[in-house]
Formats: structure tokens, C-alpha cells, sequence
């Protein structure tokens, strides 16, 4: 696997062939018919694409409305096709790889912007659509839409967050609750637990949400993986989704999370060279520059929520493999608005003595004390 980072975003097109290698040839059909008559017309998902687009070229993405029988019918209907398609994907190169997106919808679109609105570029999610930001039925909608409309050139992967116990905690199941009712938010559950959980693309690159098992000796055992099924506290799967690479260890270690293990270089390397393959590629944590190496570049994290929780200054970045499986990195930076509200809460919390853990605080509040400090003073502390 060659690397070339780029700060000039690119698409690459892919219009003639899918990128999904199908073992089970008597799907195709069923998949087919997933799509296109069992759960949802094809002019309703249209309908329903072109409305969670109307507002992508806005200054600010405002809430999409729609029922909740249609958002009933994408879950369905994908769940479906998720379990048409095996646990551990089969793909080939071209295709774009996104990691956490987190529920901020309008980086969602900016991603799609620069690299291509399906079908114009393959695409592999690698989990975490929902929580923590403010638009995750947007962003999961717009996901499971894309994949019914594309199932063999849309492929999502499962995250630790589509997990009940996770987003019942970390905002999606609130939003959920507030926006339709907690029917929704379990229609979802039902639709998570037959996410797949693994890709491999052209039999070199492993790709999954979280990282490496100290239980995983066989491929076969991802593939062989029962759905639908909830996320256990430890196992094979737990690990996927939940395991850290570190440093600072040889081995398997404890995780900080108090899930999963953390795991060395080491286990990296033994693990490519067992299996025959170049890269791991996966998601699950910020890291500054929306891409970070391990293990001399035989793992990648890549972290696609640019700004994450408007807390950290981060980029966010998506990797494109091309058909030599050269890998190539697009930045997508934080926007300057978002940007400026989080120097304005730094300033605001260190004049005011405000601990944003106990006492949250709104961007028009935040506008009010900008306005009453002066923007010269908050220039002058920032310069």
C-alpha cells in the first residue's frame, strides 16, 4: 500500500463497475428487491434523498423533515439488505473510506461535496453516525438512503455508538425522543444490530470501526459472527468496535475505557503478516489531523467530524484507495464559524471563570458576552 497526502480535494469515479464482490450470487435478487419495491418505492427514497439535500448549499443545515413512517421504511428496508450481505465485506478498490461523522450533518455533506455524491465515488463508513452531535437522524437518514439507492456501492459498517446501551446515554436516543417519540430510537436499535462489522478491500486492507481482538485467528470468525445481535461487554465483537492501538505497549493491554483491550505495533504487524495484508484501517478516536499512522504505517485511524463536539480544533479526513491501492488523505477543515465559537468559549470560560461541564451555554449567550466584551479585546487574546 503507497501513501500521498493532499490538501486539494479529489474525487475519484467509478461509474462502470460495483465494488462489491458478492459471494452469495442468489442476493443480488433479493437485494434488488430490497431496494426497489419491499419497504420503500423508489420514488419516495428519491423524494427523500432530494429533501435531506435541499439545504446543502446553505450557510447553516437546518432539521429535515420527515415521517415517521418514512424513516420506518429506510430502517427496514436496510436492515434487510445489511443481512443480504455478509458480516465481513468483500470490496475493491476505488473506494472512499469516512470514519466517525457523529451526527454533524453538515460536514456529512461537505464530505459528499468534495468527494463525490453517490454514485460518482464508492463509499465505506467505518461507524459512529449518531450521538454527540446535533443531527443524527439527518446523517443516519441520509446514510441508510444512499445505501438502499446504492447497496453495492454504499456500504456502512457498524460502530460502537449503534449500540442501544451507547445512544440511550450520548444524545441520539434524546434526539430521537424529542423529535418523534422512543418508538423511533428502537426501530433504529433493530436496524443497528444488523449492521455488518468488518470490510476487506482486495484482500489487503482490514478495515473496522474500533481495532484488533486478542480472539480473532481466522477471518472466518468475523464472517461467522451471529446478526442481529446486540454489542456483548467483551468478545470478538466488543473488540471491533471498541479496541485502541497504543504506543507505548508491546502485547495487549487494559483499555482507559474500561471496554475491550489496547494492543502494540506488535500485534499489528504479526497480525498483517498471519493474514497476508498491507494496512488496517479504522475509526474511533479524534486525532488532529483527521488521519493518524501506527505501527510504521501499517494501521490508520481516520476521524471524518472535523471540530468534533465543537470542543477539539481537529480535522476531519477521508481516505481514497485507488485501484493500485496507492491511499491518498483529503483534509476537511473546520469551518471558520466553527472555529470562532470555540475561541470564543475558550476566551469566555477563562474571563468568566465557566466550567462548560456544569454550566452549558448557548451560542446566543455566547454571541451576548462577545458583544459586551468587545471583539478587540477577544483579537488581542487570541493573536
Amino acid at each position: 500500500v503507497f501513501y500521498w497526502e493532499s490538501r486539494v480535494w479529489y474525487a475519484v469515479l467509478n461509474f462502470n463497475s460495483p465494488c462489491f464482490r458478492n459471494q452469495k450470487k442468489e442476493t443480488t435478487g433479493e437485494r434488488a428487491m430490497a431496494a426497489n419495491g419491499q419497504g420503500i418505492e423508489p420514488a419516495l427514497l428519491d423524494d427523500i434523498i432530494n429533501r435531506l439535500l435541499e439545504f446543502r448549499n446553505a450557510r447553516t443545515v437546518r432539521q429535515v423533515q420527515l415521517s415517521e413512517n418514512e424513516i420506518r421504511a429506510l430502517c427496514t428496508t436496510s436492515r434487510e439488505i445489511f443481512l443480504s450481505q455478509p458480516n465481513l465485506l468483500e470490496l475493491e478498490a476505488p473506494i472512499k473510506i469516512c470514519g466517525d461523522i457523529h451526527g454533524q450533518y453538515g460536514d456529512l455533506l461537505r464530505l459528499f461535496e468534495y468527494g463525490g455524491f453517490p454514485p460518482e465515488a464508492n463509499y465505506l463508513f467505518l461507524g459512529d453516525y449518531v450521538d454527540r452531535g446535533k443531527q443524527s437522524l439527518e446523517t443516519i437518514c441520509l446514510l441508510l438512503a444512499y445505501k438502499i439507492k446504492y447497496p453495492e456501492n454504499f456500504f456502512l459498517l457498524r460502530g460502537n455508538h449503534e449500540c442501544a446501551s451507547i445512544n440511550r446515554i450520548y444524545g441520539f436516543y434524546d434526539e430521537c425522543k424529542r423529535r418523534f417519540n422512543v418508538r423511533i430510537w428502537k426501530i433504529f436499535t433493530d436496524c443497528f444490530n444488523c449492521l455488518p462489522v468488518a470490510a476487506l478491500i482486495d484482500d489487503k486492507i482490514l478495515c473496522m470501526h474500533g481495532g484488533l481482538s486478542p480472539d480473532l485467528s481466522h477471518l472466518d470468525q468475523i464472517r461467522n459472527l451471529p446478526r442481529p445481535t446486540d454489542v456483548p461487554d467483551s468478545g470478538l465483537l466488543c473488540d471491533l468496535l471498541w479496541s485502541d492501538p497504543n504506543r507505548e505497549i508491546k502485547g495487549w493491554g487494559m483499555n482507559d475505557r474500561g471496554v475491550s483491550y489496547t494492543f502494540g505495533p506488535d500485534k499489528v504487524a504479526e497480525f498483517l503478516m498471519q493474514h497476508d495484508m498491507d494496512l488496517v484501517c479504522r475509526a474511533h478516536q479524534v486525532v488532529e489531523d483527521g488521519y493518524e499512522f501506527f505501527a510504521d504505517r501499517q494501521l490508520v485511524t481516520i476521524f471524518s467530524a472535523p471540530n468534533y463536539c465543537g470542543e477539539f480544533d481537529n480535522a476531519g479526513a477521508m481516505m481514497s484507495v485507488d485501484e493500485s491501492l496507492m491511499c491518498s488523505f483529503q483534509i476537511l477543515k473546520p469551518t471558520d464559524r466553527k472555529r470562532f465559537f470555540l475561541k470564543l468559549m475558550i476566551f469566555y470560560a477563562m474571563s468568566f471563570g465557566v466550567d462548560f461541564e456544569t454550566q452549558p451555554i448557548s451560542k446566543e449567550r455566547l454571541t451576548f458576552y462577545y458583544s459586551a466584551i468587545g471583539s478587540e479585546g477577544l483579537r488581542t487574546y487570541f493573536v
